[in-house]
């Protein structure tokens, strides 16, 4: 596996049980090529979960030269909103990945779908139940006890299709009447215990208007989505193995009726991505944006991709840990250290240096000469030469960080204290005075400039980072740490008190001009981005693991 981040979209190369698969129906041609599809529900904004499995779908296509769907299961149009599907696409695109021409929505099928329930009703694999929701519910049985049949269950095929098509015209109310398949009450998979496949729904939806007031349900939908798109693979995460035979079971009823081609499309389980310290569930989420935990959706705390691009996070850090966290058949927890750790990867390669302090205290060299000025030569990137070097302001006053100086140092200390000798990165070698009225008073050596003839020949262990007082750019710095505190969150009583902090920093003179979404290195401190949202600096990952410590 390549240590090296991507450049450009590109599947992982280590192999994976899934990639197993597919390789061996292509072997067995069972099918042309790969047709693979994304189907996220437009009714939130994607999450850090979301991105294993854009970058899973769209690898896969990518990798064995198929194609990979977009396809919107808007079959709830209470829930759903143009909004949504809006994010998501901008998302997606914004992970590197392009579906071209594939843009789909279950709800393009509408028309299909109900004339395959009207083929099930009449080939006697579906009926109307009149029982209530509750009762519905109650027949259904529990895991350790068979379900009941309905009395409805032998209606004539032609009573039901009678008031299916009643149904569809909207002439019963919300909750009168379902069509249901016909499988087996007594199974021991309740999700075959005849599952509904539409439910009654006098709802405007995004797209269809008021056109239809009965939709069909998610298993319903999906499956025979995937088979009219003509997928080869859909995969999707472990919840849903409970939830094959039916998919299978729904595509082959309609296949036997003529009305879907084969080869139909196979459903492959994955682990979803659990990841330590973050919540990805959809219902807990939507709780911290309305109870106003965070700033919105796009809060750079929170683990959405939205969010995320916010912080600074980069898609290729999220293709890199897509590849490095691989595709398993079950369940474990990722260290979110792991996902910090591919953003510094991609980050250290991306991020020009600049020097920022954070928690200033002033630093006076009181033998330089009032009212000069200088300019100190500084690479834009230590490891990369070709990225050419800038000319940072130096005066007689600059900014240090407040732990840079300690009145009695402790045991291993070489930064500034009394009577010691530092380096001021990329400047002159000061030696320390003391501090008078918060002012820390050093002297500097002349003949000690960095990059001058004989400026080596000063050997000190310490090395601090400054910024001119009289040149800096004084902005707002946002450290944003973990959301929860705990290592597995259950909800918002493990939420992180100190998961943002707002703070005054003095930053070097050429950050003023920083344009929105420019990522840098501020050198000891961490990565940090530009927000386009409110011109401040967030912090997007320290330069080193650091939580806890």
């Amino acid at each position: 596996m390549s240590s090296k981040p991507h450049k450009t979209p590109q599947a992982p190369s280590t192999s994976n049980f899934i990639r197993q698969i597919v390789e061996a129906d292509l072997a067995a041609k069972k099918h042309a090529s790969v047709r693979t599809r994304f189907p996220p529900e437009p009714n939130g904004y994607l999450h850090f979960g979301h991105a294993k499995s854009i970058c899973l779908n769209f690898g896969l296509a990518q990798q064995y030269g198929g194609v990979c769907h977009l396809r919107f299961d808007d079959t709830n149009p209470t829930k759903e909103e143009q909004e949504y599907v809006d994010s998501i696409k901008e998302m997606v695109k914004w992970l590197g990945f392009d579906w071209g021409r594939h843009e789909y929505y279950a709800s393009d099928y509408f028309e299909k779908l109900y004339s395959f329930a009207e083929a099930l009703a009449e080939r006697g694999h579906a009926y109307v139940d009149s029982l209530s929701a509750d009762d519905i519910r109650e027949f259904r049985g529990t895991l350790t006890e068979h379900g009941r049949e309905s009395p409805y269950r032998n209606r004539p095929a032609a009573e039901s299709l009678r008031l299916l098509r009643e149904m569809r015209e909207g002439k019963h109310a919300d909750g009168t009447h379902v069509l249901r398949a016909k499988i087996d009450m007594r199974s021991p998979n309740i999700n075959l215990r005849d599952p509904v496949m539409y439910r009654i729904r006098h709802a405007e939806h995004h797209r269809t208007g008021s056109k239809w007031c009965i939709y069909p349900t998610y298993d319903w939908a999906h499956g025979l989505s995937d088979a009219i798109e003509g997928i080869t693979h859909s995969i999707c995460t472990l919840e849903f193995e409970d939830h094959r035979p039916l998919y299978d079971w729904f595509n082959e009823r309609v296949a036997e009726a003529g009305l879907i081609e084969r080869p139909l499309p196979r459903q492959i389980e994955f682990a979803r991505l659990n990841l330590t310290y973050v919540l990805l569930s959809k219902r807990k989420l939507i709780q911290l944006v309305e109870e106003k935990h965070v700033d919105g959706w796009d809060d750079p705390r929170m683990p959405t991709l939205a969010g995320a691009r916010r912080r600074g996070y980069t898609p290729e850090g999220f293709r890199l840990f897509a590849e490095r966290i691989g595709v398993a058949k079950a369940d474990s927890w990722i260290p979110f250290e792991e996902l910090e750790s591919c953003m510094r990867e991609h980050l250290n390669e991306v991020a020009p240096r600049r020097m920022a302090v954070l928690d200033p205290v002033k630093l006076a060299i009181e033998n330089y000469p009032e009212g000069k000025e200088e300019l100190c030569d500084v690479p834009n990137h230590p490891q990369k030469p070709d990225w050419g070097r800038r000319q940072v302001p130096f005066s007689r006053e600059l900014w240090i960080e407040k732990e840079d100086f300690e009145e009695v140092p402790p045991k291993g200390y070489f930064r500034l204290f009394p009577g010691n000798e530092v380096r001021l990165r990329y400047g002159y070698v000061v030696k320390c005075i003391g501090m008078e009225n918060g002012v820390v008073r050093c002297t500097y050596r002349p003949d000690s400039k960095s990059g001058t003839p004989g400026a080596d020949k000063y050997k000190v262990k310490g090395n601090i980072h400054w910024v001119s007082a009289t040149h800096a750019h004084a902005a707002e710095v946002r450290l944003y740490d973990r959301l929860f505190k705990t290592e597995h969150p259950e909800g918002t009583a493990d939420l992180n008190p100190g998961s943002m902090k707002v703070i005054r920093a003095q930053l070097e003179p050429s950050l003023r001009d920083a344009g929105s979404g420019e990522r840098f290195q501020f050198e000891r401190h961490g990565y940090f981005v530009r927000d386009a949202a409110h011109g401040a600096f967030n912090r997007t990952v320290t330069l080193r693991e650091s939580w806890g410590k």
